[in-house]
């Protein structure tokens, strides 16, 4: 507002939005406060994350906490994330499953037999599915096969190879 009116005393612009010039110079104190505060944490998190790059926020502000208060700087967690955030130095989630289905290929897709089937009694239909687990390093295939009616396990086959040879079911 200064800059617009330059010729206008600051207590009458003051007075225009109902503050008080202590309120004014309190406010920019504040303001200059907190800039120099985000830029101490920011400094800070970006020395940490040189040594562990993916270190997550809570674990910085934990870490932080105590260097922080010798700088007489209070931070609590959200406005810490909310620094974090504003800075772009939250850490960005990792994809965690592997993409083991691929619908779009030139093999023969048969159709879908059961489709509409109505069952009115347990075992008549049994539907089986394949998934992959990660143990370690290695991949490890689970065969299910289950009653379509209960959607109960009938049988599983856990094996580290995916192969058309017959497998006893459990």
């Amino acid at each position: 507002m200064r800059s617009v009116y330059p010729k206008t005393g600051l207590q009458t612009l003051c007075r225009l939005f109902g503050y008080s010039r202590q309120a004014y110079y309190k406010r920019l104190h504040r303001e200059e406060q907190t800039l120099m505060e985000t830029a101490i944490v920011v400094d800070m998190v970006q020395q940490i994350r040189r040594d562990i790059p993916r270190i997550g926020g809570k674990k910085l502000h934990f870490l932080l906490n105590e260097r922080l208060a010798g700088h007489d700087i209070n931070v609590g967690r959200d406005c810490f994330f909310d620094i974090l955030r504003d800075n772009d130095l939250l850490i960005k989630p990792r994809k965690k499953r592997a993409i083991t289905t691929n619908s779009r290929h030139y093999l023969k897709k048969y159709p879908n037999l059961i489709k509409g089937l109505i069952v009115k009694a347990p075992n008549r239909l049994w539907v089986s599915d394949i998934t992959y687990i990660r143990v370690g390093d290695k991949w490890h295939y689970v065969i299910f096969i289950t009653d379509a009616y209960s959607r109960k396990v009938v049988g599983y086959q856990v094996n580290d190879r995916a192969t058309a040879a017959t497998i006893p079911v459990s």
